[in-house]
């Protein structure tokens, strides 16, 4: 499902315009995108819980000459699934 789909159905079920639903749908991925970058977590109770990780430093391999190289230490977000999720994909 891409972006544009998802606006449409929010829009269908909320009874919103589609641009109320894409302002709507663009507000809440900007919360959930400030709230990562202060370090923050974000937890839907039954949905799931978005947070940063921190990966440390390692050594990779450049798949095209088999050289060695350093990948540096970064902040990734992770998402992980809720109980009410799990339950309603399985």
């Amino acid at each position: 499902m891409t972006k544009s789909e998802f606006v449409d159905q929010v829009a269908d079920r909320a009874g919103l315009s589609k641009k109320d639903a894409a302002d709507a749908v663009d507000a809440v991925l900007e919360t959930i995108e400030g709230a990562l970058k202060r370090g923050s977590d974000v937890v839907f109770s039954g949905f799931g819980k978005f947070s940063v990780s921190n990966r440390s430093a390692r050594e990779g391999r450049n798949p095209a000459t088999g050289e060695k190289i350093q990948i540096a230490a970064s902040r990734v977000p992770k998402f992980t699934a809720g109980a009410g999720l799990k339950k309603a994909v399985k």
